[in-house]
């Protein structure tokens, strides 16, 4: 039975990062004055919530198909993407919050590692079915 040991790792990590994404509105937060629940008024805040809920829409795109494909290819792979999608959330980041116009490397990097991921996974799965049967 193959360890998903990795991919777990990666998972948490993936998970820290957008724990960290959130306490980086609450900084920004702080510093602008602006209270919940507005979400306008400061630039900085903004960028903070931007970079925040972006990560929450690719994490269910990103987590399925990170354990899929580590199911159903290899786990030592999935968790390197796994690692290069982190790496690009937080190019993403930090080219976000300096200026919006910067955060294109860091979406590109995600959004490749996810749909390598993605996209092999259902590969695989459609082979499997078509190989071995449902």
């Amino acid at each position: 039975m193959q360890s998903h040991s990795l991919v777990a790792l990666v998972t948490l990590a993936a998970l820290l990062v957008y724990f960290g994404f959130a306490v980086g509105v609450g900084r920004a937060r702080a510093k602008s004055g602006v209270q919940a629940p507005a979400m306008t008024g400061d630039a900085a805040l903004e960028r903070a919530l931007r970079v925040h809920f972006n990560t929450l829409e690719w994490l269910p795109l990103f987590l399925a198909s990170l354990w899929l494909f580590a199911l159903y290819w290899n786990d030592r792979v999935a968790a390197a993407l796994g690692v290069i999608w982190i790496v690009g959330r937080l190019l993403y980041a930090r080219g976000y919050m300096a200026d919006p116009a910067k955060r294109r490397l860091g979406f590109t990097i995600q959004g490749l590692a996810t749909a390598v991921l993605l996209f092999g996974a259902l590969g695989r799965i459609l082979y499997v079915l078509a190989v071995v049967g449902a």
